[in-house]
């Protein structure tokens, strides 16, 4: 049996052997090294000693972590702002409201229940944008139901409170974005790596699971088009339809 640690980076998975991983942990804010190199990301003091961090997603050639949470975070704003000019064209005309008044169903609501941070700053704001969404969503259940009984009333409440409790929504998420750094490494993890004692961190997305499998569960790739100078792959795991890249070594760039 050998025993795996998947990670994920962007929409795909990985895995490393687990003897290889030292320890995982939360990502932390770092030291600068001058004229390193493009896929080192700084350093970090860990139980006494120095330790280099290595950026997966630079290493696989994606965009950064930060520029993906950026887009995410418009893509949410946008995407509330639809939803209340929908809400309120729907109570002025009548029309059909389609979305969802469900604060656990909709992009940001998933995103918010998967979100945790040991951040107390990033905390706090993750506790007003929590609030301020909830309170949002079911105002418009509120107002959509009274429109029922009441057109008046519930055009009312859409005209004195609808447009606050989107602002200091909104405001939560530009507060999410000033933050940046603090709520990346609020979600990416570093995995303490041993490459035949050179130990390094690897900074990942997310880490998934441990994967317990047999030797023979791991398929060939066509090719090693995916290796490169710093990074060899053994294979491919197919485990319930998922396909994850097992990794056989990384190394440290100098």
């Amino acid at each position: 049996m050998i025993d795996l640690i998947v990670f994920s980076v962007d929409n795909n998975k990985y895995a490393l052997n687990i003897e290889n991983v030292q320890r995982i942990i939360q990502a932390v804010e770092l030291t600068s090294i001058p004229n390193a190199h493009p896929y080192i990301d700084g350093m970090m003091s860990y139980e006494e000693n120095v330790v280099k961090i290595l950026n997966f997603r630079r290493l696989i050639g994606l965009g950064s972590y930060n520029s993906e949470l950026i887009k995410l975070f418009t893509r949410l704003k946008d995407a509330h702002s639809e939803w209340v000019d929908e809400l309120k064209e729907s109570i002025e005309t009548g029309s059909s409201f389609t979305k969802t008044t469900n604060p656990n169903m909709c992009e940001l609501g998933k995103w918010l229940n998967d979100f945790n941070s040991y951040d107390d700053s990033v905390s706090a704001v993750l506790k007003e944008l929590i609030n301020y969404h909830k309170k949002l969503h079911l105002l418009g259940k509120k107002v959509l139901d009274i429109y029922e009984v009441d057109e008046e009333k519930a055009k009312h409440i859409v005209d004195s409170e609808l447009d606050d409790v989107f602002n200091h929504t909104m405001g939560a998420i530009d507060t999410f974005i000033y933050e940046l750094e603090k709520v990346s490494n609020s979600l990416q993890k570093l995995i303490f790596y041993d490459n035949n004692g050179t130990n390094f961190a690897v900074k990942v997305d997310k880490i998934e699971d441990i994967a317990h499998i047999l030797e023979s569960d791991i398929m060939s790739a066509d090719g090693d088009s995916a290796n490169t100078e710093f990074l060899e792959f053994d294979g491919i795991l197919d485990i319930n339809g998922v396909l994850i890249n097992i990794i056989k070594t990384i190394k440290l760039p100098s």
